[in-house]
């Protein structure tokens, strides 16, 4: 089914990223697979693309399109490429972006976002905690006023971008009497004295996609580095929040539809008892349900895009999004893998990597099983 959400100025625009991937990322793929994070120049040339301000304004050096769908087209190719350099770039362009132009001061953004948007600075958020996971209301990091100051304690963990990050978005308790409501957000940077970095995480897959833990010890940073309200933190994550899920959803279809395009290929040339091991009956119906299942996640999916590209995308939507898109991702990617035998159990096979990536996106942006409970307190349950 021909999807109806893109237009011409968004096919010129991701002919334009295919480009960025073929030159820039893919030729780097085993160099940062072993280094385990993605290179500056990378960063830096896309910035010069200017793929990383989408959603900042001219004067600060972005484009402001205006218009989610090119958030979406990044995310799409990206992903296509590589889940975990869609992961670290995205974290950038899509998810950190709206807290610096809508939450941020004039001073902040002047300092800031020119260097964001060319590659020069690269930014992680920092909600997780080692003992809290999803549960954002929990977290223990502190930040005590002192003076005109405050005083961070504490720390995070599972950081993308951890490793390389010059700005952090940290989450902080400043209120604890309020609970979820005593929350506030600041910007820490990395040359902080009292910010140190943890050991780089030895994750399963997405290994490009440099991981981190990040504490803080008696840091102290000066007021005027908050980011948004005082206390107002937990409301600031909410809004946003839906924008990071809505980015994974479009990020794990589009991973999920490359590898399962090359395993259809693969089906149709690869012989078993003596013919293609895709017009086998078993093989030829699984691969028609994949196909269609793809096709109708996708429906949904342009759908909350183009919903959130008018503001109008909810909270409940984009965890329905979220979910959904990572569960059918990781049902195409494991049979995938069983298609292609042995050689989708081999690592230089592209699906192999795929699948190992996959398995995050059901826990990362709050667990699925966050999701269904937000999802049922909507249903009054």
């Amino acid at each position: 089914m021909k999807r109806t959400l893109y237009d011409d100025d968004h096919d010129a625009f991701r002919e334009s990223v295919r480009e960025f991937v073929l030159r820039t990322i893919e030729p780097a793929e085993e160099k940062m697979i072993e280094q385990r994070f993605v290179d500056r120049d990378s960063w830096l040339e896309a910035g010069r693309n200017g793929f990383l301000g989408l959603e900042v304004p001219e004067e600060y050096g972005g484009s402001e399109a205006g218009d989610y769908r090119f958030n979406a087209i990044f995310n799409e190719e990206l992903a296509r490429s590589s889940a975990a350099v869609a992961s670290a770039f995205s974290i950038q362009f899509d998810i950190v972006a709206p807290y610096l132009v809508k939450l941020s001061t004039e001073e902040q953004r002047k300092e800031y976002l020119p260097r964001f948007c060319s590659g020069e600075l690269i930014t992680a958020i920092a909600m997780t905690e080692p003992s809290g996971g999803s549960d954002l209301a929990a977290l223990k990091t502190t930040a005590v006023r002192d003076g005109d100051d405050y005083v961070i304690n504490g720390s995070k963990t599972f950081i993308t971008n951890g490793t390389q990050a010059d700005l952090i978005i940290v989450a902080t308790r400043t209120s604890p009497e309020k609970k979820a409501r005593g929350i506030t957000l600041f910007a820490v940077e990395a040359t902080d004295e009292g910010f140190s970095r943890g050991r780089k995480l030895d994750k399963v897959g997405q290994p490009e996609a440099d991981t981190a833990e990040l504490f803080f010890e008696d840091l102290r940073v000066p007021s005027s580095r908050m980011i948004g309200e005082l206390d107002g933190g937990f409301i600031h994550m909410m809004q946003l929040l839906p924008q990071e899920r809505i980015s994974g959803a479009v990020q794990n279809l589009a991973h999920a539809r490359r590898n399962l395009d090359d395993t259809i290929a693969y089906s149709q040339e690869r012989k078993a008892f003596g013919q293609q091991i895709g017009s086998l009956q078993y093989n030829k119906f699984l691969l028609a349900e994949l196909v269609t299942k793809l096709d109708v996640a996708q429906a949904f999916i342009d759908n909350c895009v183009v919903a959130h590209t008018h503001g109008e995308l909810s909270a409940i939507d984009a965890a329905k999004a979220k979910w959904w898109s990572s569960q059918v991702q990781n049902e195409v990617l494991d049979h995938c893998v069983q298609l292609h035998g042995g050689y989708g159990y081999m690592n230089e096979y592209r699906v192999a990597r795929a699948w190992k990536d996959a398995r995050v996106t059901k826990i990362w942006a709050g667990s699925n099983e966050i999701m269904k409970e937000l999802i049922g307190r909507d249903l009054g349950l």
